[in-house]
């Protein structure tokens, strides 16, 4: 029987797992989502660090090693993250030797911290690429109006970017252009552009959570009606900015030169509201040539029951706008959602890896105590 995963796959949608943890990668947990439910990619952020390493046991030994080492906090976790992307790289190889490496990469996230700092963020970004050390890696850089330069920098130098926490049209379009500004970069610099890749990790649901949480404060017929189609609309007007700005002439002299269009990815995919079908950001985000990073609850819904029909955003561009402008006339500005849910979006990373921080110190004193 073909699986609704299998459906998403021939409709052109790469799955990609959201998660990461050691105890994913040596109870083989990860590689059977790959064998059986077409799990293609891993996407990891600041809190998938934080709950993989403070859940159970699987990272007292490396803790222990470093402590005797007598590691820093910051070169702890350093070795620990970069130790299982590598793994997740190998893991993931066999896919992206099989696809030219479009597919089985696995994305590790520059310090949250450095959102604010090009300079930094470009020196973390190589940090992480060299400590890695795999061709499928992709190093996350937030699309902060800092990101951006330090996007352009990072693929000047032939690295594999995931740009993450995009929320507006407007970002998403200064996005491609960084992108596009970078590959031209690589190309002057002599690298093969063939060889570098890039998603743009578009956010879906939380755009759905504070636009809802507004029109309840509306609290008319008219409101209510809106509410769970925000997200959706966003997503499908992102990809037609996509359609267009990939496939402009200046594109096009890079694509001639072996250049590889920048893959929309939808983030933030899990449902957050129980009134709407747990499937929903995946079967209504369905196009050719994107990625959908799914936590494990999403894609176990998918799998199980999600109604895979094709194609479900090319030919809805009219009916998205209309339902971003009429959000606007009931006064739920468009500017001000996305501008906090970034600003919201950093704050939670940064928490996270504040909270991760502290919870290795604490495993480390512990170590050396004991050691």
């Amino acid at each position: 029987m073909t699986t609704p995963t299998q459906l998403l796959s021939d409709a052109g949608v790469s799955i990609w797992l959201d998660d990461l943890s050691r105890e994913r990668l040596s109870s083989g947990s990860l590689q059977r989502l790959i064998d059986e439910k077409n799990v293609v990619g891993v996407t990891t952020n600041p809190s998938i660090f934080h709950a993989a390493i403070t859940a159970g046991h699987y990272y007292d030994a490396k803790v222990a090693e470093m402590a005797a080492q007598g590691a820093s906090l910051e070169a702890a976790i350093f070795e620990i993250t970069t130790t299982d992307v590598a793994d997740a790289c190998d893991l993931f190889a066999p896919v992206a030797a099989a696809t030219n490496g479009v597919d089985g990469r696995v994305s590790i996230e520059v310090d949250p911290r450095l959102a604010w700092d090009t300079a930094g963020t470009i020196a973390e970004a190589k940090h992480l690429h060299g400590k890695v050390g795999k061709d499928n890696v992709h190093i996350k850089i937030p699309a902060t109006v800092e990101g951006l330069q330090a996007i352009t920098a990072v693929l000047a130098e032939g690295i594999s970017v995931n740009v993450t926490l995009i929320f507006s049209l407007e970002r998403y379009r200064a996005v491609i252009n960084a992108f596009q500004s970078g590959l031209e970069q690589a190309r002057d610099n002599g690298h093969d552009l063939s060889r570098i890749h890039s998603v743009a990790s578009f956010f879906v649901s939380r755009v759905d959570t504070e636009i809802d949480k507004r029109l309840d404060k509306i609290g008319t017929e008219e409101a209510r009606a809106l509410k769970g189609k925000a997200g959706v609309a966003n997503a499908r007007l992102a990809y037609q900015v996509h359609e267009e700005l990939f496939s402009t002439e200046r594109w096009a002299v890079l694509a001639d030169a072996g250049a590889l269009p920048q893959r929309p990815l939808w983030a933030s995919t899990g449902v957050k509201d129980p009134a709407y079908p747990d499937t929903l950001y995946v079967t209504e985000l369905a196009a050719p040539g994107v990625v959908n990073t799914m936590p494990e609850k999403t894609l176990d819904a998918t799998f199980e029951h999600g109604v895979v029909t094709g194609d479900t955003i090319t030919g809805t561009y009219d009916e998205a706008r209309e339902t971003l402008n009429a959000l606007e006339a009931l006064g739920v500005s468009y500017n001000d959602v996305v501008a906090l849910l970034e600003s919201e979006g950093l704050e939670k990373f940064v928490a996270s890896w504040k909270e991760l921080l502290a919870d290795v110190e604490g495993a480390l004193a512990g170590a050396r105590k004991t050691a």
